[in-house]
């Protein structure tokens, strides 16, 4: 796979990270009002530069494990989220997105998913993807159901974070079953 990689939605582009968002993602994944949906707490500047750091220099490996991309509005570059594929087993990964609190509710996150799944489906050739999410976090289990995902069970005590153990709901898409 080429680097770097830039996917184009329908109201979302996806993109690959650079040193320039740090101020963007520090807006992101900074905020707990976000960080409460996700898998990891709130993190400060210096994460930030680490965690675009890390995802450059996994963007470039060989084979890439890893498609970690910002999410930008079509007319704008500044990144409002993220989207992710970790690549996992056979032909399998793991999905995960996050959105700017100030951006929630205008179907960036649906887009951003649908976009990053089609391509991991079209490009990367994966037969299934999974997504995890948290059993309280109502809109992204709408958006998994939205785009078609099923829901397999609950992952008991899956993360910590904010504290505590948390579950997860366990959703997957099969790419025969892939609306494209």
């Amino acid at each position: 796979m080429p680097f770097p990689i830039r996917v184009t939605g329908s109201t979302v582009v996806l993109r690959e990270f650079s040193m320039q968002d740090v101020d963007d993602v520090l807006g992101i994944i900074g905020d707990d009002k976000v960080t409460t949906w996700l898998s990891f707490d709130s993190r400060d500047r210096d994460q930030a530069v680490a965690m675009i750091e890390g995802t450059l220099e996994r963007a470039r490996q060989e084979p890439r494990t890893e498609f970690y991309l910002g999410v930008t509005k079509r007319d704008d570059d500044h990144v409002i989220g993220f989207a992710r594929i970790g690549l996992s087993g056979v032909q399998a990964g793991k999905l995960g997105y996050a959105i700017a609190a100030k951006e929630w509710g205008r179907g960036y996150a649906t887009d951003a998913a649908r976009t990053l799944v089609t391509y991991a489906f079209k490009e990367l050739g994966l037969h299934r993807i999974t997504a995890a999410i948290g059993p309280d976090n109502t809109a992204s289990i709408a958006i998994a159901q939205q785009l078609g995902f099923t829901r397999e069970g609950t992952l008991r005590d899956h993360v910590f974070t904010n504290g505590q153990w948390r579950d997860s709901v366990l959703f997957s898409a099969l790419a025969h079953e892939w609306s494209w």
